[in-house]
């Protein structure tokens, strides 16, 4: 009898102890989410090797997806599409000025009222923004730094484009101005600064929060830390791949570049590649403190740290100086670094992520299922310990999406006055034009690796990669191309090109909807 009421005892005292842990697993609530957007930031010529400290905290704690793709290669259409989970043709922001729909009082009435934030915000969730919002944001014609986008409790958006020194913030809707002290002014230790503010204030007890710390790193004007002026010196562009190859069979646009490039040009892509790596020191530093905070908080266990970035970037590929716009790898494929409560360490997945699916997986951590409007797919479910999704229930086509922008006059190279010609700076080669608009589907799967992509100009230019046979889409195959998959290739294209929600999520043969 006493053997048997101490195994009684022993049991209660077990199922007690059980009970314990799960009020406290209960008592953590809906997770903390922090999202770290960096600017420009490409994969393909080695834009995440400086990171170090950010793959080891972030990616090699959880899961890097090597699949991440940018809808948009560029800022503001890709910005908008990840705070509002839609394709560019749904958002309506084609390009980065106020024409263009970035920031203009029409998208503030229309996509900026469904952003992600809105829904996190009806989950009581403690909201929190610091740095580069929308290339036109707080500008006079688009409300200036008194706008501050519905769904933020902490506002600092930056007024405009990325910078470094020589700034304006909006702070919860009064402009702050800062100039060229480095203590002072940084943009991204301000931004670093802020966010330890935020952080501070903090508590297991506090509530759920969402932080979004979007900064200048790497953009232009490639403005590194002083303590970081010397880095990489010895470190020079990759020569690999489509470096200084002449695009004698792509768009026009591409074939006006002058190849093979100077030795002044290489020189000073060369010297913007070791600054862009230099900004994101700083970038580094900050992931660094920020996992640091939530670990001296008690908050870590609780919360979903996200890295990624808006597009990619090119340096010679193709004989293109410096820009993105580009519908190659090298501008479309972007970081992506999940940890987080209940992810594996050390996971490397192959999944189709893109920009869009950031507004959805963000909602559902929040225990909310995304709004219908949104054409990205969730990939929370991606997030649990040991997840496996049957490939025939994920994408594995999606749209990449341009619409050229121009100018009239081109300081520097008047022989491109009056041509529709934008971004010409240095040595005179264009990079954007009016009529530099197309859209591309890209197919990935266990067989498939295509890219196809078909240009609104004069010409309705087409070209076509198989991915598998030329990684480094350096000879277009639109000549060669079977005709039964350009045909499937095509549908595809003009399937995407105008699917709204629901329809985007299409998953291949046999059409499985995800949501």
């Amino acid at each position: 009898m006493l053997a048997r009421g101490r195994g009684s005892l022993l049991l209660q005292s077990v199922l007690i102890f059980l009970h314990v842990l799960q009020t406290c697993a209960t008592k953590k609530g809906p997770p903390n989410i922090v999202f770290i957007l960096t600017d420009d930031q490409d994969t393909v010529i080695g834009g995440e090797t400086p990171i170090t400290k950010t793959k080891k905290l972030i990616g090699d704690e959880g899961i890097i997806f090597r699949n991440m793709f940018a809808t948009s290669p560029l800022c503001c259409p890709s910005r908008s599409s990840i705070l509002t989970g839609n394709y560019v043709h749904n958002h309506g922001a084609v390009n980065n000025s106020v024409d263009g729909n970035c920031s203009s009082p029409t998208w503030q009435k229309q996509s900026e009222t469904r952003a992600f934030i809105t829904y996190l915000k009806k989950q009581k969730y403690t909201t929190f923004f610091a740095g580069k919002y929308l290339n036109q944001y707080g500008k006079p014609e688009t409300g200036g730094p008194e706008h501050i986008p519905p769904g933020w409790d902490w506002w600092n958006g930056l007024v405009g484009n990325s910078k470094y020194y020589n700034y304006q913030l909006s702070v919860n809707g009064t402009a702050e101005k800062h100039k060229d002290s480095y203590q002072n002014d940084y943009l991204t230790d301000i931004i670093n600064k802020r966010a330890e503010d935020f952080l501070q204030l903090q508590s297991p007890d506090s509530g759920p929060f969402f932080m979004m710390l979007s900064t200048p790193a790497c953009h232009a004007p490639f403005t590194p830390a002083p303590q970081y002026n010397n880095s990489f010196n010895d470190t020079k562009a990759p020569r690999n791949g489509s470096f200084n190859v002449y695009g004698k069979d792509k768009h026009w646009l591409i074939r006006q570049a002058k190849s093979p490039l100077s030795d002044d040009a290489i020189a000073t892509i060369d010297n913007v590649f070791r600054n862009r790596w230099r900004t994101l020191l700083s970038v580094d530093d900050m992931v660094e403190n920020v996992i640091n905070l939530l670990t001296q908080r008690k908050l870590l266990d609780n919360t979903y740290v996200f890295y990624s970035s808006d597009n990619g970037y090119h340096l010679g590929q193709f004989s293109l100086p410096q820009d993105k716009r580009q519908l190659y790898e090298f501008d479309v494929r972007v970081p992506l670094m999940v940890r987080g409560p209940g992810i594996k360490a050390g996971q490397l997945r192959e999944e189709i992520i893109l920009n869009i699916d950031l507004a959805p997986t963000f909602i559902a951590l929040s225990a909310q299922t995304a709004p219908s409007q949104m054409d990205g797919m969730s990939f929370h479910n991606l997030l649990a310990q040991n997840a496996t999704i049957p490939a025939s229930s994920w994408r594995e086509s999606f749209v990449i999406e341009h619409q050229g922008e121009y100018k009239q006059i081109n300081p520097g190279c008047p022989q491109y006055n009056n041509m529709d010609l934008a971004n010409c700076d240095p040595n005179c080669v264009c990079e954007d034009a009016k009529n530099n608009t197309y859209g591309c589907v890209r197919t990935l799967s266990a067989d498939t690796n295509y890219m196809y992509c078909v240009f609104e100009d004069t010409e309705n230019f087409e070209e076509f990669y198989d991915l598998n046979k030329d990684p480094d889409q350096l000879s277009n195959a639109i000549q060669t191309v079977s005709k039964s998959v350009l045909m499937d290739q095509g549908k595809k294209l003009m399937e995407l090109s105008v699917c709204q929600g629901p329809s985007c999520r299409k998953i291949g043969p046999p059409h499985v909807l995800v949501n």
